[in-house]
């Protein structure tokens, strides 16, 4: 039985589909439930998973990239020297190594379409890769994933990702959304300091010596001075809501992402829902204005309207593909694609459909993890004895908690709502974002008290959901994902409503368990209603991933939470 279990970590690891374990449909109805779940069967297998996701630069598999189905290459910065290790890859893996053009200060500095093909970006240490088709390391799931490791013991692979990410910031620019060269134009939502908190914090990470502790202080006198700059990120005046004082999520590049080449259905899906709902966004014509005119094969004077208006067919084969019905996608629609890519909730229909107007929003999420950003950092200088910039960060941070509660606050609906500041009004949306502000701290206990009292919105019998909007995204109703179950839980247990988070807890474990009981692996996502792996998506992204890094992560993360209820009672 473990053997079986390895094997299918093994090609869940590498992006292959085992007999199309990744296109299989789930069972459903009463058949999703008939084996029973054995939480023992769901940790070991857990355990296992570490290893088997986890990517070395010195070993081959770690180059693979199924999105782009191109030939690997490995991309150096350009003022690093290539290792012995990493040129001897050429030989090793018939891997291409190639260096960046020029050194990259900020997102946006080096365009992927100025190279000539995508490919890996070079990291120093191992890391723990989500699963399936992602098989690079992600800027926000590696938060999750990070916590799960220390969890089980990992202390030095969670301490090496975190270090990968400063080296992101000093030769990509930023935290990245992952190492890849289609991603240099984006970042993920920001747990830096988060991750960086969690590693000092934990005594594991560094010896318990004078030596230690004065490697412990170096490294979070280094981690500060990277953060800050990755901080700034988010202030660039692209990354700002308009004049609110609020961020917004904001991708530099242009057109359909590259990384969707290995889905040519996505956008000829979009535009075909958009057809048929005429209605659904404002405009004149159907689906405007996330549609323009256009033909299938243009010729070139209508190629260069296409480039103005939508996207450049020339350039881009996923812009060409990105057809159906003689309508293509406008610009300003990829504008919002992109940075809903960079929200992670890729889609939803929290910004229009297929979250085609992101770019447009002040958002919870966001702006509640810049708070707690600014927190931390106020909270990490007056460890440096950095006290003028302490009282720096803190003074943002109570700035931000203001513009929170000026824009994103609703008291007398009791919750927290994205803010449309294009057209200054709030989203009516129920999203699971609206406990982001209790995680992160922004949210008064009597703040608190009314979103706890709006559960119902998102709890059910398998946990939290996206939202309360059957849309048919895989990041609505009725599917839940285990970094907002994660955040959801935690921040209820940080609040003190420990008895909602121990429930909610045992609520999103037991679906789990129930998912692996069913076909033996931990997938991306699960059905929250009927509280198993059963995940039907009727447009966009249709598989459901397994491996999966930051599932494996919150599944033991959510058992603390419980024997944390189990003891308190005890106690009482």
């Amino acid at each position: 039985m473990k053997l079986l279990r390895l094997l299918l970590l093994v090609f869940a690891a590498i992006g292959i589909s085992c007999a199309g374990a990744q296109e299989t449909p789930q069972p459903t109805g009463a058949a999703a439930t008939t084996k029973t779940p054995d939480p023992s069967a769901t940790l070991a297998y857990i355990h296992d998973a570490w290893a088997m996701l986890t990517r070395s630069m010195t070993e081959c598999h770690s180059l693979v990239d199924i999105k782009v189905m191109a030939h690997p290459i490995l991309y150096m910065p350009a003022e690093v020297p290539v290792p012995p290790e990493v040129a001897a890859l050429s030989e090793k893996c018939n891997v291409k190594v190639v260096a960046l053009p020029r050194r990259i200060e900020k997102l946006g500095d080096v365009r992927p379409e100025e190279l000539p093909a995508e490919g890996l970006l070079y990291l120093p240490y191992p890391y723990v890769v989500p699963g399936g088709r992602f098989n690079e390391m992600y800027g926000w799931d590696s938060y999750f994933i990070l916590l799960g490791l220390e969890a089980d013991h990992h202390e030095a692979l969670a301490k090496g990702m975190v270090d990968n990410f400063f080296f992101e910031i000093e030769h990509y620019g930023a935290v990245l959304n992952a190492n890849r060269t289609y991603y240099l134009t984006r970042s993920q939502p920001p747990f830096l300091t988060a991750m960086i908190r969690a590693v000092y914090e934990n005594p594991a990470s560094f010896a318990a010596t004078p030596a230690g502790r004065m490697e412990a202080h170096a490294w979070l006198a280094h981690a500060y001075t990277l953060a800050e700059k990755d901080y700034s990120t988010w202030t660039r005046p692209e990354h700002r809501a308009g004049t609110t004082g609020l961020a917004r999520y904001f991708d530099y590049g242009t057109g359909p992402v590259p990384e969707m080449a290995d889905d040519s259905t996505y956008y000829p899906d979009v535009i075909r829902w958009l057809e048929a709902h005429p209605h659904a966004v404002s405009g004149g014509e159907a689906g405007a204005p996330y549609l323009v005119k256009g033909t299938e094969h243009p010729d070139d004077t209508e190629a260069a309207r296409l480039k103005q208006t939508s996207c450049d067919v020339k350039m881009s084969v996923v812009c060409m593909r990105a057809y159906a019905d003689g309508y293509r996608l406008s610009k300003d629609f990829y504008l919002g694609d992109r940075a809903m890519r960079e929200s992670g909730f890729d889609p939803s229909f929290r910004f229009g459909p297929f979250d085609g107007s992101t770019h447009h929003y002040a958002p919870v999420c966001l702006n509640s993890l810049l708070y707690r950003y600014e927190r931390d950092l106020e909270h990490i200088a007056l460890l440096l004895g950095k006290g003028t910039e302490a009282a720096r960060w803190g003074k943002k941070a109570q700035m931000r908690n203001a513009t929170i509660h000026r824009y994103l606050w609703k008291p007398q609906q009791g919750v927290f709502a994205d803010f449309d500041f294009e057209k200054h009004k709030s989203s009516d949306y129920a999203y699971i974002s609206s406990l982001y502000p209790l995680w992160a701290g922004v949210a008064s206990r009597e703040e608190a008290k009314k979103v706890v009292a709006q559960l119902n919105l998102f709890e059910r019998p398998g946990g939290l959901s996206m939202s309360n909007t059957d849309s048919g995204m895989q990041w609505d109703e009725p599917f839940g994902w285990a970094p907002t179950n994660w955040v959801g839980v935690s921040g209820l247990q940080t609040a003190g409503f420990r008895d909602d988070a121990k429930r909610l807890a045992a609520k999103w474990d037991a679906t789990v368990d129930q998912g692996f009981a069913n076909d033996g692996t931990i997938r991306e996502k699960y059905n929250v209603v009927s509280g198993n792996a059963n995940v039907q998506v009727s447009a966009g992204y249709k598989t459901n991933v397994i491996g999966f890094g930051w599932t494996n992560a919150v599944y033991l993360k959510m058992r603390e939470i419980m024997a944390a209820g189990n003891e308190s009672k005890a106690a009482d």
